[in-house]
């Protein structure tokens, strides 16, 4: 799998968030389940400034083997009450695009990502989904990198 190494600017990303791990057995459960309440429960309809319409998936705050998963959309300007805020910071990323069944297409790319030696500051990774396409669906996935 082929990455591009990006710098970006500093993005902020409002939306609903949890803590796992790799480990847990319920991590796929978790994050399943912020999707479903940004979607299915309504949150993504009152987030306000959004940037754009993608959806964001992000990885931060990493300690031991714990992560918060942050799910929502970035945002020109943070104003929702009751949101998680979370910055992604400006920097070097790896940058992997990917395209095929959402979920399965996710799955595969990281477990690729997990057996690189990629230089990892493991300061904010994310997936952003540029299209809602379940079955063909087109999402870069970023890497913070040192």
């Amino acid at each position: 799998m082929k990455c591009e190494i990006v710098n970006l600017e500093e993005k902020i990303v409002v939306g609903v968030s949890a803590i796992t791990s790799n480990d847990d057995p319920n991590m796929g459960k978790t994050i399943g389940g912020l999707w479903e309440k940004l979607y299915q429960g309504g949150i993504n309809e009152t987030i306000k400034n959004k940037a754009n319409q993608y959806a964001i998936g992000l990885y931060s705050d990493y300690e031991d083997d714990k992560y918060l998963v942050t799910v929502g959309n970035e945002v020109r300007k943070a104003e929702n009450e009751g949101l998680t805020i979370k910055k992604i910071p400006a920097g070097k990323y790896a940058k992997f695009s990917i395209e095929g069944h959402m979920e399965k297409a996710v799955t595969e790319a990281w477990n690729e990502i997990w057996q690189m030696d990629l230089d990892r500051s493991y300061k904010a990774d994310f997936e952003e989904y540029l299209n809602s396409d379940f079955n063909n669906a087109k999402i870069d996935i970023y890497i913070s990198l040192k």
